[in-house]
């Protein structure tokens, strides 16, 4: 999804498809199915549809929110570890939370 973000924000989302398409009607299909995807992976879960609009946005020629930001394209910058042999410290930091589902 970064490549599509980049693409989108440069105005030239059409460069994700298949060259060899070369139904000019499904174009529009396409950049809507990007710009869906764009909308469900934005950084904000409240901006994020829930999949009953998804297949309304899919499904219909309703207008779309422009997308926002993905939350996955925010830059992180780790501290530089200390090259002292008295002092050896990990630079990569763990931020993974594991949630168990369980039927009811």
């Amino acid at each position: 999804m970064l490549q599509a973000w980049k693409l989108w924000n440069e105005g030239r989302p059409l460069e994700l498809m298949n060259i060899t398409i070369d139904d000019s009607s499904a174009f529009s299909e396409i950049l809507r199915y990007i710009q869906v995807g764009l909308l469900c992976v934005q950084q904000r879960p409240d901006d994020r549809p829930n999949m009953s609009t998804v297949v309304v946005m899919l499904s219909s020629e309703i207008s779309l929110p422009q997308p926002k930001q993905p939350g996955f394209y925010t830059e992180r910058n780790f501290p530089e570890p200390e090259t002292s042999s008295s002092s050896i410290r990990s630079a990569s930091k763990n931020d993974i939370s594991f949630t168990v589902f369980e039927p009811r």
